[in-house]
């Protein structure tokens, strides 16, 4: 077995219900955020030879450029600002990024900031102000790497000047938990802020070269979703209007939230066009990379594999059942696999929160393992878990759950009813006090979260 070195609580993980097979799915999931690793991706990309810099099949004179600057802020910004830092040394001019409180590491030529995730703070607004201004300073010719990746929005947090730092803290969890999905809840905070929407790339100077190294959160990568600071906006304030249509936002939000979207000034769209500006795109981690270190690792332990889908959406509970419905029918009818066989999916799933009503604490994996094991509960040797690839699973410690056939009895042992948990929006403490909560910290990666359903040989089943 490999070293599972993401996962802090292995050991209490693997002493309890299904071992064998929690084992296995804790290596797929270690496998899963391997393959997501940003830092190895920004020294595959980024190399000096000589005196050349190469980026990506481009290279270049690294004397050629007056100044080279780091800027960005995100979850997975940190490993990619390292790679950076160690690849250009003293060739750094400047740098700033922001991320997330906790981030362990130090950067020699690049200032870190800290800041909060997922409710912005006072840090990151400081922060973000001195990342506009370092991005003013840029000259023609120079180079600036720009290491913005999910979380971002809530690490660079710049509110227009019609709404305090309060207000828009009030609008972030407000979208956080109405069910909106992330293109969503993006399409207005963009338009809420002085630096997203591609407003930092203009503050850049348009004859610098701006190279994006990002890692994906989005599904279908999208890159104004991505690193929406430093591209093309294609969301307007019509698509922020619609989204608090949708989720009927509009008397929820802060008083100066709502009124400046109703109105907002005609000269503060965001740009749709960065043309006069040299910019160069790299995703070097796609929002499915999880998914694939993870099958790969399945295959290697001997299962039959499926990855069903990288772009699930909607709400994790049922999405938890209807994997169980899947375990279901391979245990009864032998299809669309035959068992030992693993299932694995990905996307951006989400906890709706009804407007007024009490909530305990959990994320959208946690409650996608319990509602899962609610529909397997007893059928046979199966192993489910849901997993935030950035270590953080909703406004919580964790990085999301796990459970097996034998969750809901050993839960009951202990008194603690996992329906009446997922009614409650309680996930957290549940999976935590029957030693089924994944905790791994940061990570150093953000990309779409990582579902995974093991179902062993029919025949084991006593």
């Amino acid at each position: 077995m490999i070293n599972v070195n993401y996962f802090k609580n292995f050991d209490q993980i693997v002493s309890r219900g299904n071992r064998r097979m929690r084992a296995e799915a804790m290596e797929i999931l270690n496998a899963g955020l391997l393959m997501a690793d940003p830092g190895k991706a920004t020294h595959d990309l980024v190399k000096l030879d000589g005196k050349d810099l190469l980026i990506g099949q481009k290279k270049y004179l690294l004397s050629s450029f007056p100044g080279i600057y780091v800027i960005g802020a995100g979850k997975a910004t940190f490993p990619i600002a390292k790679a950076l830092d160690t690849i250009l040394g003293n060739h750094i001019t400047d740098g700033i990024v922001t991320c997330k409180d906790g981030q362990e590491g130090k950067l020699e030529n690049i200032r870190l900031r800290l800041a909060s995730h997922p409710i912005p703070d006072e840090n990151g607004m400081a922060a973000s102000e001195e990342i506009l201004a370092l991005a003013g300073k840029t000259g023609p010719g120079d180079l600036v790497f720009s290491c913005i990746t999910g979380g971002s929005s809530a690490l660079m947090p710049l509110p227009v000047p019609e709404i305090t730092l309060e207000d828009k803290k009030k609008a972030n969890k407000l979208l956080l938990t109405c069910g909106a999905n992330i293109i969503e809840i993006n399409s207005v905070r963009k338009h809420l802020s002085r630096i997203k929407g591609g407003r930092l790339a203009q503050a850049v100077h348009p004859e610098a070269l701006l190279i994006n190294i990002t890692v994906s959160d989005v599904i279908g990568d999208p890159l104004d979703y991505i690193t929406d600071p430093t591209v093309p906006d294609t969301s307007s304030f019509e698509d922020a209007k619609k989204t608090m249509d949708k989720y009927e936002l509009w008397d929820q939000m802060p008083l100066s939230v709502s009124s400046y979207l109703r109105n907002p000034p005609l000269d503060r769209e965001t740009p749709k066009s960065l043309d006069s500006h040299r910019i160069e795109n790299h995703i070097i981690v796609p929002g499915d990379a999880a998914c694939l270190g993870a099958e790969m690792k399945a295959r290697e332990l001997g299962y039959r594999t499926m990855i069903l889908s990288t772009m699930f959406e909607g709400e994790s509970r049922e999405l938890g059942r209807t994997f169980g419905f899947i375990a279901k029918e391979i245990l009864l009818n032998s299809r669309p696999l035959n068992t030992p066989c693993a299932f694995i999916g990905g996307g951006e799933t989400v906890v709706t929160i009804q407007n007024g009503k009490q909530a305990g604490s959990g994320g959208p994996n946690q409650e996608f393992a319990i509602g899962a094991a609610l529909e397997i509960k007893e059928l046979g040797n199966i192993v489910v878990a849901g997993l935030d690839t950035d270590g953080t699973d909703g406004p919580t410690t964790y990085a999301g759950g796990i459970s097996d056939e034998t969750s809901v009895n050993r839960g009951l042992q202990t008194g603690i009813d996992l329906f009446s948990s997922l009614q409650k929006h309680d996930a957290a403490n549940a999976l935590a006090s029957m030693g089924d909560i994944l905790i791994t910290g940061n990570t150093g990666t953000n990309v779409n979260d990582l579902k995974i359903m093991l179902i062993g040989e029919k025949e084991i089943k006593k």
